[in-house]
């Protein structure tokens, strides 16, 4: 039996001065999963988070729905996990003050009561003796530390949903599988389900649940995790598993890359934006855009799916 819908987004559009960024994407957060967001830089992954906690740029322009509205709920029903640490904290007050007024912002308590629970959400993120250490400020704080500060901060309230946008980039390999396992620890402390923003292909591998795949501000593939990092059906999504070192075993000499680059959002191809890099791209795909169709169990926007068998083979 699936769990609950928390969040469901429908034909989602999010444009800049007359030009769409994010083209018509639709999904659902389901309750306790892990929703990861995929893709190369520009496919509007993080304007689609943001748009779920009502963050995005003023000048940005919108179409469709996110059910339930929650971006007047945010720190007590969504809350975002931000990228940089030490710019999401204020430099001029103690750590445990910050996370207390997140508290009392949203439930009213004693500060007493908020000072207690600030507390121990620094306490369940492992700040070592976090009584004393919430006295301290963000700069007194070593990097990792600010790292689980800021988790904290996203948690302390118990939240529904939380959003990660790119949690770990910029971080090395031990210290990235820290961050996403502190992650998914506080998200089942909390009962929250995670909406994980990023490009970090093995991360999805081992932490998601569901996955949508975005190029040109459209979903290309969207359903289970495993099945589609097994066995994907849309040709982007192949290209970008060719394209990683193999997880065991040895390494070929060299990994495959996609020819050019992603189209600029007002200057895409007719037919399929895909289709320019695609090795599988025939006329249709040049002419007509793909609509998503039901696929083995997943959700995919392509025209030659049938013909995506093994991403080593089409993308080496």
């Amino acid at each position: 039996m699936e769990s609950e819908v928390l969040l469901s987004v429908r034909d989602l559009r999010i444009g800049f001065a007359g030009v769409d960024v994010v083209r018509g994407v639709s999904f659902d957060v389901r309750a306790r999963e892990v929703f990861a967001l995929v893709g190369e830089s520009g496919a509007g992954k993080s304007l689609t988070a943001r748009a779920l906690l009502g963050m995005l740029p003023r000048e940005a322009r919108t179409a469709g729905t996110v059910h339930p509205d929650l971006s007047g709920a945010r720190g007590r029903r969504i809350a975002l996990v931000p990228q940089d640490a030490l710019s999401a904290l204020s430099p001029v007050r103690p750590v445990g003050d910050q996370l207390a007024a997140a508290v009392r912002s949203v439930r009213g308590v004693s500060r007493r009561e908020a000072r207690a629970r600030a507390v121990a959400a620094l306490d369940r993120v492992g700040i070592p003796d976090a009584a004393r250490t919430a006295r301290a400020y963000p700069h007194e704080y070593s990097g990792g530390m600010r790292q689980r500060a800021v988790i904290a901060m996203a948690t302390v309230n118990e939240p529904d949903v939380l959003v990660a946008d790119e949690p770990t980039t910029a971080l090395d390999a031990d210290r990235r599988e820290r961050v996403l396992a502190l992650l998914a620890e506080q998200r089942e402390a909390v009962g929250a389900a995670l909406v994980l923003v990023t490009h970090d292909i093995e991360a999805v591998r081992r932490h998601a649940h569901r996955v949508l795949v975005m190029y040109a501000g459209r979903a290309t593939e969207t359903g289970p995790a495993r099945e589609i990092l097994t066995r994907p059906r849309a040709p982007y999504t192949a290209a970008l598993l060719a394209s990683l070192p193999p997880p065991e075993g040895p390494r070929r000499r060299r990994l495959p890359s996609l020819p050019g680059g992603p189209p600029t959002p007002g200057a895409l191809p007719p037919g399929c934006a895909f289709a320019p890099r695609c090795p599988l791209a025939g006329e249709v795909c040049r002419r007509e855009e793909p609509a998503e169709r039901e696929v083995g169990g997943r959700l995919v926007a392509c025209h030659r799916t049938d013909e995506v068998t093994d991403p080593m083979r089409e993308f080496t």
